[in-house]
C-alpha cells in the first residue's frame, strides 16, 4: 500500500469534522495560503484540535499563525499575538503570547482591514521572511483524540 501524501492525510483529517466546520477550515486555509504562498504548513492532528501552522521555515518556533479546527469552531491563532498592535480590538485571549480570532460562518473576517493588518504585522514581527515555495508537512498525529463532531 502506498504511503499517503500530506495532502491526502489533511483531507482525511478535515473529513472527520462536520461538513460546515471542514468547509470553513478549508476556506481559511486557502485564504492564508494565498496570503503566504511561501509558507510551510505544519499539520498537527492533536488530542483537542487539528492545527495547521504557517511558518517561513520547517521550525515550529518560526510559525506566525495557525488555523485551529475544533468540532464546533475554527480560529486563527496569532502565535505572537500579545506583541501585535490591535487598535480594533479583534484579538481574543489573555495568555502570555497567543491571541486568536474566531471565524464566522464564511471566514470573510480574514478579508477585513483589521485582520489583513494583523496578518501583515505578524509577518513583520517574525524574524524570518517567507521566501520558500510552500510545502505541506504532517508533523504529528495523536493516537488519542476527542471526537471531531
Amino acid at each position: 500500500m502506498a504511503t499517503p501524501t500530506p495532502a491526502s492525510q489533511l483531507r482525511s483529517f478535515l473529513d472527520r469534522f462536520s461538513p460546515e466546520i471542514a468547509a470553513l477550515a478549508r476556506v481559511a486555509r486557502a485564504k492564508l495560503r494565498k496570503r503566504l504562498p511561501g509558507a510551510i504548513e505544519m499539520v498537527y492532528d492533536n488530542y483537542n484540535a487539528l492545527v495547521i501552522g504557517f511558518s517561513p521555515t520547517d521550525r515550529p518556533s518560526d510559525a506566525i499563525l495557525s488555523v485551529v479546527i475544533f468540532p464546533k469552531r475554527v480560529s486563527i491563532c496569532f502565535i505572537q499575538g500579545k506583541h501585535l498592535p490591535d487598535p480594533d480590538g479583534v484579538l481574543i485571549g489573555g495568555g502570555n503570547q497567543v491571541r486568536f480570532v474566531r471565524l464566522d460562518e464564511d471566514a470573510k473576517i480574514l478579508d477585513t482591514p483589521p485582520l489583513r493588518a494583523l496578518i501583515t504585522e505578524a509577518i513583520d514581527f517574525g524574524e524570518t521572511p517567507f521566501r520558500g515555495r510552500g510545502q505541506l508537512v504532517v508533523r504529528a498525529i495523536s493516537r488519542k483524540q476527542r471526537p471531531r463532531r
